[in-house]
């Protein structure tokens, strides 16, 4: 068939040539970006898929950057407490000579105390000065706010600690085993002791976890004799005494609470002190431990008595917000994700019949109601992904709190004229208070290190990791396979050049009509 006025070779060439053409403009688009997805177009579900992906580089590359910012920050905060772990061992070092007082003039013990007084001054500059950004990192500005501090609280510290926008956190304690002392009660059955004869010895070794004493007393001696001399020694055995409420025993008491504590009671001369009026040796009622348990009475003679006993102390048991505690003594803690705290529950007799350290029942320690340091370390903004941290203020009248007979001291108070100072002051509590401050500087220190070195060291590993993984990913759906593109734009030219040639063909078909006109 010969027509002249519809060239369908032509109209097919054409079409053909339109889309090798569209093909070939394609492959040199793909090739000239890089990027086999350049509009929604070219692959819908990987431009939706890619677009996440490159979304979720830029929050990885971000969140790199913020662990790179918190180390930052930990680092000038670990700079200056460095500055002031060393001052306090040079205070340290000045006590302990300062104590040499036979072998000091008193212009000597106030030269030191100059220089303490100077030390003082310069934790209190370091603590407020040392900043990022003109952020003081270790005055306080990064500690937890907290209210509603319960009576039987007598210390604690809020580590870390996640809250909500705007939002507070109730800590709440339910002590489930009490913290004991370790503890016996010695029985004499009189205001005196009652020896076989007038110059028998009541003789006993007394020990604790402090050290051990061996105490000698003659037929006669007073409780009250009985008792100082054993407080006399209880700095170094670890062991206090006190009078019964009835006078006719001594009670023995380790010094602190907790497994750690003990009392050992050996007799060494019974002195022919009898067991008819219940003479010895009895543990506390498990119950009640301001009464003696009648059926462990050891009497004084006896072969258990002569080779010694030990009761150690209890350590408390409680979980804190469902979480079981860790217990030292009267001290629990716990360490999760979202809250690390240590709290120290009172150890006297319960006000109003609430719980502390000896009574089991719930506390309602405190409720946390701000602040902290939050870093943001993963990609996605949200509880799980932020970690946080409590940094206290380390200024001498905050650090090295210490409890001496009934009486709250800090640092602050080894300053001249003050109850701790070098010159006339109690160099023995001085020296408990500057130990407590090292410890509690070096504690802040290593919770900084760990969090310099395993959280943030392991984020911007992991984050490293899966930033590497998340580009591979979005560039296997987007970038241009270089190989096959440019085998399909040999394809596409090679397509155009024929269409071209078979559309010039298809155009001059029509031309053989003429033959049939003649």
């Amino acid at each position: 068939m010969s027509q002249i006025n519809t060239n369908v070779q032509s109209l097919i060439a054409q079409r053909v040539l339109g889309q090798n053409n569209r093909g070939l403009a394609l492959s040199l688009e793909r090739l000239s970006t890089g990027l086999r997805i350049n509009r929604g177009a070219d692959d819908p579900a990987g431009l939706i898929a890619s677009e996440n992906l490159r979304a979720e580089k830029t929050a990885l590359g971000a969140a790199i950057k913020n662990a790179e910012r918190a180390e930052q920050v930990v680092n000038i905060a670990e700079g200056g407490l460095t500055e002031i772990a060393a001052l306090l061992n040079e205070v340290e070092g000045l006590i302990t000579s300062t104590a040499n007082t036979a072998g000091l003039s008193l212009e000597e013990r106030q030269a030191n105390q100059l220089q303490i007084d100077s030390i003082l001054q310069t934790i209190d500059r370091v603590a407020a000065a040392t900043s990022f950004q003109g952020l003081r990192l270790l005055n306080g500005n990064l500690d937890y706010t907290t209210s509603n501090i319960a009576g039987q609280v007598a210390e604690f510290r809020v580590n870390g600690a996640k809250l909500g926008f705007e939002s507070t956190l109730d800590v709440d304690v339910v002590v489930t085993n009490s913290a004991q002392v370790g503890g016996y009660y010695l029985s004499l059955a009189g205001a005196s002791l009652d020896l076989g004869g007038a110059t028998d010895s009541f003789v006993i070794e007394v020990a604790g976890a402090e050290g051990a004493r061996e105490l000698s007393f003659a037929s006669g001696t007073t409780l009250e004799a009985i008792v100082n001399a054993i407080n006399t020694f209880t700095d170094v055995t670890g062991v206090k005494a006190v009078a019964s409420t009835n006078n006719t025993g001594v009670r023995l008491e380790s010094t602190g609470f907790g497994s750690s504590e003990f009392v050992s009671v050996k007799v060494v001369n019974d002195g022919g002190i009898g067991s008819a009026n219940n003479e010895g040796l009895y543990n506390y009622n498990a119950t009640n431990t301001n009464a003696a348990d009648a059926t462990t009475q050891l009497a004084f003679n006896s072969t258990a008595a002569g080779n010694g006993v030990l009761d150690r102390g209890q350590d408390l048991a409680a979980t804190i917000n469902g979480i079981q505690a860790v217990a030292n003594g009267t001290v629990v803690s716990i360490n999760t994700d979202f809250l690390n705290v240590e709290i120290d529950l009172n150890s006297g007799a319960a006000p109003m019949g609430q719980a502390n350290a000896q009574t089991l029942g719930r506390v309602e320690a405190f409720t946390i109601t701000g602040g902290g340091a939050d870093f943001q370390l993963a990609s996605k903004v949200d509880i799980a992904g932020k970690v946080s941290l409590g940094v206290s203020n380390v200024a001498a009248r905050s650090v090295g709190r210490t409890s001496i007979d009934g009486t709250t001291y800090f640092l602050a108070d080894l300053g001249g004229g003050k109850n701790l100072n070098v010159v006339d002051g109690d160099l023995t509590s001085a020296q408990r208070v500057t130990s407590s401050a090292i410890k509690q500087i070096s504690s802040l220190r290593g919770r900084l290190g760990a969090f310099q070195k395993n959280t943030i060291g392991a984020t911007i590993r992991s984050l490293g990791v899966s930033l590497e993984n998340t580009t591979a990913a979005e560039s296997a759906i987007r970038d241009t396979d270089f190989a096959a593109e440019t085998a399909a734009l040999t394809r596409a030219q090679i397509l155009v050049s024929s269409n071209t040639n078979v559309l010039s063909l298809a155009n001059a078909q029509p031309q053989n009509v003429l033959q049939l006109l003649g």
